[in-house]
C-alpha cells in the first residue's frame, strides 16, 4: 500500500503549547522531513517527540498507525520500543545498586549459579554486551520457534548453558541473552519481578503511563499495528514474537511522549543519581584496553564535541530511535510501525542536524581580529596584559614570551587565520582557530571569560 501525502494531514500534539519551546518555524520543517521520509521508506506511520531544554516540547504523529481498518496514527498511541527497553534494564540496575541490592560488578554466579562460566562474568559485562553469552535472537525476522511462548529460563537452558562465544572481556558482540540473565539477575536480588521493579522505581516516579510489558500485555486496536515489506513488496500485518521472547530485552512498548519524559529523566537528574548516570554513559573498555562505543546498555558516539546517547531497537513490526544529548538538554524520539524501517534513523539524523546546528557565533569577527593581534603582538614579544585573567596572565611568564617570539616572528604573517569551532567549557567560552603559514598550520585555542578577559591563548602545532 502507498503512503500518500492525505496521509501526513493528520496531526496531533500531546499539549498545545509543545511547540513553545522549538524555534519558529521548526515545526514545518519537522512536518516536511517526516514526510519525505515515510513517503521514501514505505512506513506507515511514525510516532515523534522532541525533549528540549530539558522538557517535553513536541510530540506529533503522522501518517496510519492501522491499515485496515484505516486509523491515523495519534500521538497517544503506543508503539514497541524494542531494544530501548535495555536502557531501562540498565537503569533498574543502577537503580539496585544503589540501594545496596547488588553491585554490577557482582558475578552472575552469586544469581544464577547454572549457568556457563557465571563466576567468571559480571553484571556489568551483562550490560555492556561484554560477556559472552551467545545471542539468541539475531535474526532480522521472527524465526519459528519465537511462535511458541517461553519461559526467561527456557532461553537461558538453550543459549546461557551453551560455551561463550569469546573470553568475558575480551570482545563486544550484542547479546539479547545477556540482557535476559540481567533481568532475571535483577528479579534474584531484589525478589521483584523485572517489570513490577521498572514500574516501581521509574515509571511511576517519572509520571510514565503507557508503558506496557509486551511479554504479558500485548498492544490493542487503540495502539498502533507492526507491518512488514518482503523487499519492497506490499505491506502486510505482522505475527509478532510469542510471550517470554522479549524479557528484559526488547518487552517495553509506550508512547513517544513517555519515552521523551524518560530521556528528560535521565538529563535532569530525577531518576540515577549523578554517579549512577556517569556510570551508565561510561564507554566500556575490553580487557586489552580499548574502548567500545556502548555503555551500559546504550550507545554513546559523539556529535560536534557533544556526547551522543542513542539505542535503536528492533522487533517484529516496529523499528525505533532513541538519542539524547545530555549536555544540550536535548532529545529525539522517532518510532515507526515497520519491520526494519530506515524512517527512526534517518528522521534523528535530520533533526540533529535541525536541531543542534550551532547558531551564528555574533562575536565571531571581533574575537577574530583580536586573536591576529595578539598573534602579531606575541611575534614581537609583546602583549597587552588588560586582555586576559590573572591566569591567563599568570601563563605568559618572561620565558613564555621568548619561546613564542622567537618560534612565531620566523613564520611571518599568516596565509590564513580562520575559527573552527566555538563552544562552552568548563564556564569558559571556548574557540579554537586554524593558522596556516608559509609550510606550517598551527592550532588556537582561546577561553574566555564571561567577562571577555583571555583565561587561555595557546598555539600548538
Amino acid at each position: 500500500m502507498q503512503v500518500t501525502t492525505r496521509l501526513f494531514a493528520v496531526i496531533l500534539l500531546a499539549a498545545a503549547s509543545l511547540h513553545a519551546q522549538l524555534p519558529p518555524g521548526t515545526a514545518a520543517s519537522i512536518d516536511a522531513l517526516v514526510a519525505k521520509a515515510l513517503a521514501d521508506s514505505g512506513t506507515p506511520a511514525v510516532s515523534i517527540a522532541i525533549v528540549k531544554d530539558g522538557k517535553v516540547a513536541f510530540a506529533k504523529a503522522y501518517g496510519d498507525a492501522r491499515l485496515d481498518p484505516k486509523t491515523a496514527a495519534t500521538s497517544a498511541m503506543r508503539f514497541s520500543i524494542g531494544s530501548v527497553s535495555k536502557q531501562f534494564m540498565a537503569g533498574a540496575l543502577l537503580l539496585a545498586q544503589e540501594n545496596g541490592k547488588l553491585s554490577l560488578d557482582d558475578h552472575v554466579g552469586k544469581y544464577l549459579p547454572g549457568l556457563t562460566r557465571a563466576n567468571d562474568i559480571t553484571v556489568r559485562q551483562l550490560l555492556t554486551h561484554t560477556s559472552g553469552y551467545q545471542d539468541y535472537y539475531p535474526q532480522d525476522y521472527v524465526p519459528l520457534f519465537m511462535r511458541e511462548p517461553v519461559k526467561a529460563t527456557g532461553i537461558l537452558d538453550r543459549w546461557a548453558n551453551k560455551p561463550l562465544d569469546f573470553e568475558p572481556g575480551s570482545a563486544w558482540q550484542y547479546s539479547n541473552t545477556g540482557f535476559v540473565v540481567a533481568g532475571r539477575v535483577l528479579e534474584k536480588a531484589t525478589g521483584t519481578p523485572a517489570f513490577d521493579y521498572l514500574k516501581l522505581h521509574i515509571l511511576t516516579p517519572l509520571g510514565i503511563k503507557s508503558a506496557y510489558d509486551l511479554d504479558h500485555q500485548p498492544l490493542t486496536e487503540k495502539d498502533a499495528a507492526g507491518y512488514i515489506r518482503y523487499a519492497v513488496g506490499p505491506l502486510h500485518p505482522v505475527v509478532p514474537e510469542a510471550s517470554g521472547w522479549l524479557f528484559a530485552a526488547g518487552e517495553l512498548a509506550m508512547t513517544a511522549s513517555d519515552l521523551a519524559i524518560w530521556d528528560a529523566g535521565l538529563i535532569n537528574g530525577k531518576i540515577l543519581s549523578a554517579k549512577s548516570f556517569r556510570e551508565m554513559i561510561t564507554p566500556v573498555r575490553l580487557n586489552n584496553g580499548s574502548p567500545q562505543p556502548y555503555a551500559l546498555g546504550i550507545g554513546v558516539t559523539d556529535y560536534n564535541g557533544h556526547p551522543r546517547l542513542s539505542h535503536g531497537g528492533a522487533v517484529s513490526g516496529f523499528t525505533t530511535q532513541n538519542t539524547i544529548w545530555p549536555d544540550m538538554k536535548t532529545a529525539v524520539v522517532v518510532l515507526a510501525n515497520k519491520d526494519g524501517s530506515s524512517a527512526p534513523g534517518r528522521i534523528t539524523r535530520e533533526l540533529e542536524a535541525l536541531l543542534l546546528t550551532p547558531s551564528a557565533d555574533p562575536d565571531a569577527k571581533r574575537l577574530l581580529d583580536q586573536a591576529k593581534a595578539i598573534l602579531t603582538g606575541l611575534q614581537e614579544m609583546r602583549i597587552d596584559r588588560s586582555l586576559f585573567t590573572a591566569n591567563g596572565n599568570s601563563y605568559f611568564t618572561a620565558e613564555v614570551l621568548a619561546d613564542y617570539a622567537a618560534s612565531l616572528k620566523p613564520l611571518g604573517a599568516p596565509k590564513s587565520f580562520e575559527q573552527t569551532r566555538s563552544g562552552l567549557r568548563g564556564g569558559f567560552t571556548d574557540r579554537s582557530y586554524r593558522i596556516v603559514f608559509e609550510g606550517k598550520t598551527l592550532q588556537l585555542v582561546a577561553r574566555a571569560d564571561p567577562s571577555g578577559k583571555l583565561e587561555q591563548f595557546q598555539i600548538f602545532e
